[in-house]
């Protein structure tokens, strides 16, 4: 067996509706919310049948396996397979070094930040090479733009009027991007730039695509500001401007889960048509090979930044 491996990251999520109690206390890192906001994701959940994030994930490292001829494992932060325990069995396995990527492609100190944390905190003796946010990856682009291209036609067609498209990316508390210096030299938290970068080269390959626009979605139910515009206030804007429908693309997401089965499928939806607007979106990434194709050139390219040559048990 190799003694290098791909160790893919991702957010995690709970198999059953009573797991969700738990599920939450390991997002909030052991801060408990009010009964009410777990009631109420507990609903957002049942909605849906639950959040096949997980199983699309193993399906994504699966494909990269076959891809690259190396073993490629999965850990998520919140939930089951948990990070420290699959780099604990890496460890077991024999692998010595470790090109870890998260499956977050839009870099930030908090949130990738803890699983850099995570995986690092249980490496050992084992070399870990971390592939930074790859928002701008043209892979990336492509995958996004090979979704919403025909969706786009499509809607296009049926309102017999280009639709602008709205790309959305999941929002954070304002308090974690902000510099951890008060200094005004502090380097800003990369997420919000990278985010709307990642538009923008989605756009790009549409050229004849003339008007959209960016939207942060699902923000939290904890206090304090999160960072916007809101997709709801977005709607209404873009609905004010005569339109008659919107495509919305989620770009800060690489598969299905209940940020777009619920929060776009259901609750976005029902609050444009409340509006008057008609709301569709593309196909999720899932396994895209596109984006496979762009995970293989992370990897492959971060195994050359290893300091001591590749070899094999």
């Amino acid at each position: 067996m190799p003694d290098i491996a791909v160790l893919l990251l991702a957010h995690g999520t709970p198999e059953a509706l009573e797991e969700i109690p738990e599920y939450l206390r390991n997002v909030t890192s052991g801060r408990s919310l009010p009964p009410a906001v777990v009631a109420e994701i507990t609903h957002r959940y049942s909605l849906i049948g639950k959040s096949p994030l997980t199983e699309l994930t193993m399906e994504q490292g699966r494909i990269l396996a076959e891809r690259i001829g190396l073993p490629v494992y999965v850990g998520m932060r919140n939930w089951k397979p948990y990070i420290a325990d699959v780099v604990k069995q890496m460890r077991t396995d024999g692998v010595r070094r470790v090109v870890v990527i998260c499956l977050a492609p839009h870099n930030s100190r908090t949130s990738v930040g803890l699983y850099r944390r995570a995986a690092l905190a249980e490496a050992g003796d084992m070399e870990m090479v971390f592939v930074e946010g790859w928002a701008d990856h043209p892979s990336l682009a492509a995958a996004f733009a090979d979704r919403l291209r025909p969706a786009w036609e499509k809607l296009n067609a049926e309102i017999g009027a280009p639709v602008p498209v709205l790309f959305t990316a999941h929002s954070v508390p304002c308090r974690t991007v902000q510099a951890a210096s008060p200094d005004a030299s502090a380097t800003p938290d990369p997420y919000p730039i990278e985010a709307k970068q990642t538009a923008a080269l989605v756009a790009a390959r549409l050229p004849e695509l003339k008007q959209w626009y960016f939207a942060f979605q699902s923000q939290g139910m904890s206090g304090g500001p999160w960072l916007g515009p809101t997709v709801e206030e977005t709607l209404a804007a873009i609905h004010a401007e005569g339109n008659k429908a919107i495509l919305l693309q989620p770009i800060g997401f690489l598969c299905d889960h209940v940020e777009i089965l619920f929060d776009v499928d259901i609750l976005f939806r029902q609050h444009a048509a409340k509006l008057g607007l008609r709301l569709e979106r593309p196909v999720s990434l899932n396994a895209s090979p596109l984006l496979i194709e762009a995970l293989a050139d992370l990897a492959q390219k971060a195994i050359g930044q290893f300091s001591w040559g590749v070899s094999s048990n």
